[in-house]
């Protein structure tokens, strides 16, 4: 043992001469170069894709190839649309990527090492499509969409034309007939009924239609949206022959004086002959005034507290769209329609099923990409400029009113949204349950639904009207809360009573349309109770009477938050 030790002392000994120099040579040895550093040779991203709609969405984590051991990296981008943190790759904040226009988007990426030399390389990111975009291709005809819609955008324009009709040329007493137009009390019936019942609709259908966009509309005629004939009066709850829940032109009809002392069209002519009237009273140089005294400028103004613009416009969109998609397309008791339509055919481009869940879709009014838009875009309330109530989504510098332009309901469900306290998404409810519905019709077209698959489209049903109503309650709650702050504001600088006849009167002509959907969470005495408390025409004389009809008016409200269970923050905000 004493030999191994003295043996390792000498070896050790030994190392450390050479190591330091210290051996029988002259001179000193060379010092060996280090190592030159290798610049990084590749990147590689652990997941190259993201979904679409997904701002800010994480994509995936960076790696670099380098022949250095233990070599250190930074990653960068010029790209203002992603950002790095350490070696995880996003979208910038409030990006996201839409795979309708953009399949896939490049970013360059440069990885730098700790002796500052770099690599850059251009990856690709595929941007994954999500059920978000309302249009599916034919399961008959390769390349061809299995979306129509066309006589549902034509009534919406129907009712936006006529609103703008009234709003416009029979709007201002100052300025009424100044066009040679409207010189008689029938000129001005022949003029409401050319939008209502289209006696001539090829004279309406060559007429240059009133609601505008810019960019320009593809569609500039009704011609243009559809070539067939439509009307309104036709397909006004009561006037359907088929299907509808309730016999609304013999005596069902509720909310308007006595139950069944008119019916849905009924109602609209009435309030067609009121227009009537007061222009004859214009035109015959009589001004009329509100019950404080004052001139009334406007033609649909009533002396009463109504605003028959208003209770026209919101009453068709009940009426027609709203009565017509619930009690009629979507509805599932009759044989032959709505969703007990047939779903085998393939002589079209779609199945019957398939187009009646479509005209469902289509009295809802939204665009095609509803589910891109924000809240406040779809209200025409803020965001991005070119997405205010429309958007030129396939970038050919017109919009398609087909595709491209929210109407009706949807815009009040975005409204909803904005005005709740508590967290709701009607928008997001209704889009997603009529995607997912047509995603269904679109993968089995051409054979009969199974039980369990009719189920589950009636449950997309479901839930797409209990957006879609609760959107129009929680509608009819703002309007209750805006009446009674303007009968608050009687006898005070605050008041108008044209902004009174206005809440009034939306109120009204929503609330009156609650009774079309047979899935209506409302009973019927709880209809008839609401609409009695409401009246026809708001209470504004008499303080004491006022404070009783504001109290009523609110007992209107509890009747609607009893039934949607709607949230007590939202009801008092709305």
């Amino acid at each position: 043992m004493f030999n191994k030790k003295l043996l390792a002392v000498a070896v050790t000994s030994s190392l450390l001469l050479s190591a330091c120099g210290g051996s029988s040579s002259d001179g000193d040895d060379p010092q060996p170069a280090p190592p030159a550093n290798s610049a990084p040779t590749d990147i590689s991203l652990s997941s190259a894709s993201v979904d679409e709609n997904e701002a800010g969405a994480e994509i995936g984590t960076l790696s670099a190839t380098d022949a250095d051991s233990g070599e250190t990296f930074t990653f960068s981008t010029d790209n203002d649309q992603f950002s790095i943190s350490g070696n995880t790759l996003s979208l910038a904040e409030g990006v996201a990527f839409d795979f309708e226009s953009q399949t896939s988007v490049d970013v360059e990426i440069t990885v730098t090492d700790s002796e500052d030399e770099s690599f850059t390389k251009t990856l690709t990111i595929a941007v994954e499509d999500a059920l978000d975009f309302y249009d599916f291709e034919s399961a008959f005809v390769n390349g061809e969409s299995a979306v129509s819609y066309n006589g549902q955008i034509a009534r919406h324009l129907l009712i936006n034309d006529l609103n703008i009709l009234i709003d416009t040329q029979l709007g201002d007493t100052a300025a009424f007939d100044t066009d040679g137009n409207f010189t008689t009390r029938d000129a001005v019936i022949e003029a409401l009924n050319s939008y209502f019942d289209v006696a001539d609709y090829d004279a309406l259908a060559a007429r240059d239609l009133l609601t505008s966009t810019d960019p320009d509309a593809v569609q500039r005629t009704l011609a243009d949206v559809s070539s067939s004939s439509k009307n309104l009066v036709g397909k006004i709850a009561g006037n359907d022959a088929v299907g509808q829940h309730k016999d609304w032109n013999n005596g069902e009809f509720v909310g308007w004086g006595e139950a069944g002392s008119t019916t849905p069209e009924g109602l609209v002519r009435s309030f067609f002959d009121e227009l009537a009237d007061n222009a004859a009273a214009q035109l015959g140089g009589s001004l009329r005034q509100d019950p404080f005294g004052d001139d009334i400028t406007k033609i649909y103004l009533t002396t009463d507290g109504r605003d028959l613009k208003q209770l026209i416009q919101k009453f068709l969109l009940m009426s027609v769209a709203y009565s017509q998609a619930a009690d009629d397309y979507l509805d599932n008791d009759t044989d032959g329609k709505g969703l007990l339509s047939d779903h085998t055919n393939s002589d079209e481009n779609y199945t019957a099923l398939e187009h009646q869940f479509d005209e469902g879709f289509g009295y809802f009014g939204a665009a095609r990409d509803y589910l891109e838009y924000s809240d406040e875009e779809i209200a025409s309330k803020g965001g991005r400029d070119d997405w205010q109530g429309y958007h030129d989504t396939d970038g050919d510098n017109a919009i398609d009113f087909n595709a491209e332009y929210n109407f009706g309901q949807s815009t009040n469900a975005a409204k909803r949204d904005l005005g709740a306290t508590t967290d709701i998404d009607y928008t997001m409810q209704a889009m997603t349950a009529f995607l997912q519905g047509r995603e269904l019709l679109n993968s089995t077209a051409g054979t009969s639904l199974t039980e369990a698959q009719m189920e589950e489209l009636e449950g997309y049903r479901d839930n797409a009207l209990d957006a879609w109503e609760r959107a129009i309650a929680a509608t009819v709650v703002h309007y209750i809360n805006d009446t009674n702050a303007d009968l608050d504001a009687i006898g005070t600088d605050d008041f108008s009573y044209s902004d009174l006849a206005k809440h009034w009167s939306e109120m009204k002509g929503f609330a009156l349309g609650l009774q079309f959907n047979p899935f209506s969470p409302v009973t019927d005495e709880q209809f008839a109770q609401m609409h009695g408390l409401m009246g026809d025409k708001p209470v504004m004389t008499d303080a004491e009477a006022i404070a009783a009809y504001q109290a009523d008016l609110l007992q209107a409200r509890d009747i609607l938050q009893a039934a949607y269970s709607f949230d007590s923050e939202n009801v008092a905000n709305w």
